[in-house]
């Protein structure tokens, strides 16, 4: 008997060349996902990855502009309160929290998030799904642990009527959470730690190790504001230092306590056609304005900012310095594309590749360093660095940082008999000595650079404070 044609095998999924798997129809409907599986969906990534977060914005394609604000909301909530949100779903499990699968924790950090965190969300809508989710997703018994943890937290969230109890501020009690608007969220049991800064570490979610190393350097109470500082929702700031036309954006925004930048107020379609429209007009926090407007009184004829990541400063330094050519680079491919795409037609900004810098050895009147860092001065906006802190990663940092300098040092300008003209601008918004004043005392030992205009600024405003007085923490010193 003839043997039978051989068939290649084809991966599940995959219809064999020329045609379908047999009873799988290509017409069927595709299910559109809603705003809360879009979040569980990211979120489970994000549990995988902890504390190393992803930082892709999350992709809400699908959804209509309601259920994406949605999305973006529980996302928000769940990324800016991870400890707080983990800490009361550990205490309703029979395992500790890091034993649990990241499936499940993703689970119970969404729905907390919606109970705990999101007071206009149906509490039986938020468990209901989570646990129709858990048994698709992660086994049939996970929806049974997801619906015991999240009414838990419901009953704990609720008075005996069902409804938030909310207080006129946070006091540090076993049985609050902070919010961002300044109120504290009533709970029905003294469920905080009764350490001190233990408690704070989970009210405000940072992790303790980096409270620790800030009671290192400042006292509690400055401590405590800092913690605070990260609870709260940061405003978007314009920079509108050259705006041409200041009217323009009076409708939807309104003046900040620093001069030349105004807290926006609109909706993000007219901050997207702002920005899209002007190039005398972008998002700039004044603490981050403020390394650059401190040189104003400098007259460089060449700058090198040679760490420019997506080109605010650059931006700023070709509005305050109109005679000098400045000289962009980074390292990042990305950043360097975005650079490349942003400065394109601008007549004095030249967007080089970092291996190239070597050609202005000796020329730079300014070399701008705004070093990558552990991010401390502004953990409200970028979240995510407060979870990856650790001592080791601040070395490492500490150690780029130096080399960053060093490298730099060639470029500076030079006279005609060899003394050194040049100077450099080092920038973090980073709070910690290891990587600010620390590498001025490093500077002038091994490079003779002296320190001047050395400035650290705390971060100011929070819960509940005026958006006009916000302003994110940063470090800056002129080596020259």
């Amino acid at each position: 008997m003839p043997r039978p044609p051989s068939r290649k095998p084809f991966h599940r999924g995959q219809p064999p060349r020329g045609g379908r798997p047999s009873g799988r129809p290509t017409d069927r409907p595709v299910r559109t996902l809603s705003a809360r599986e879009v979040v569980f969906r990211r979120i489970a990534q994000q549990t995988r990855r902890f504390p190393d977060l992803d930082l892709e914005p999350l992709r809400t394609e699908g959804l209509n502009e309601r259920d994406a604000a949605f999305a973006h909301a529980i996302e928000d909530a769940v990324l800016r309160r991870w400890i707080t949100l983990g800490y009361i779903a550990e205490s309703s499990l029979s395992r500790p929290w890091v034993e649990a699968e990241t499936k499940l924790q993703a689970t119970l950090l969404v729905g907390a998030a919606q109970l705990l965190l999101l007071d206009r969300t149906a509490p039986h809508a938020a468990v209901d799904e989570c646990v129709e989710w858990a048994k698709r997703s992660i086994r049939p018994g996970a929806g049974a642990i997801v619906n015991a943890v999240l009414r838990n937290i419901g009953r704990l969230s609720r008075d005996e009527n069902g409804e938030i109890v909310r207080r006129d501020r946070w006091n540090d009690g076993l049985d609050e959470i902070p919010l961002s608007d300044g109120t504290a969220l009533a709970l029905t049991d003294d469920v905080m730690p009764r350490d001190p800064l233990r408690r704070l570490s989970v009210a405000t979610s940072h992790p303790l190790e980096l409270l620790r190393a800030w009671m290192k350097r400042m006292p509690m109470r400055d401590v405590r504001r800092l913690a605070l500082h990260g609870v709260a929702t940061p405003p978007t700031i314009l920079n509108t230092m050259f705006l041409r036309e200041p009217g323009l954006v009076e409708g939807f925004s309104e003046a900040h306590g620093v001069p030349g930048h105004r807290v926006f107020t609109g909706t993000r379609a007219q901050l997207v056609d702002l920005l899209s429209s002007r190039n005398d007009v972008w998002v700039q926090d004044p603490a981050s304005t403020l390394a650059i407007t401190s040189v104003s009184d400098l007259r460089p004829s060449l700058i090198v900012d040679s760490c420019a990541g997506m080109g605010t400063k650059t931006r700023l330094l070709a509005y305050t310095f109109p005679e000098a050519e400045v000289i962009a680079t980074d390292v990042s491919p990305a950043r360097f594309d975005t650079l490349t795409r942003t400065f394109a037609s601008h007549p004095r900004v030249r967007v080089v590749p970092h291996k190239s810098l070597g050609d202005y050895n000796g020329r730079a009147d300014l070399v701008v360093l705004d070093v990558p860092c552990s991010n401390s001065g502004v953990l409200a906006r970028r979240v995510e660095a407060r979870y990856r802190f650790d001592e080791t990663r601040v070395r490492e940092l500490a150690g780029i940082q130096r080399q960053i300098i060093a490298d730099s040092v060639p470029l500076l300008a030079r006279s005609a008999s060899g003394a050194r003209t040049g100077a450099i601008l080092y920038s973090t918004c980073s709070l910690d000595e290891r990587e600010n004043e620390a590498h001025v005392a490093w500077a002038d030992r091994w490079h003779s650079l002296r320190a001047e205009r050395t400035t650290l600024r705390l971060p100011e405003g929070g819960p509940g404070e005026a958006a006009t007085a916000w302003t994110d923490g940063s470090f800056f010193v002129l080596l020259r």
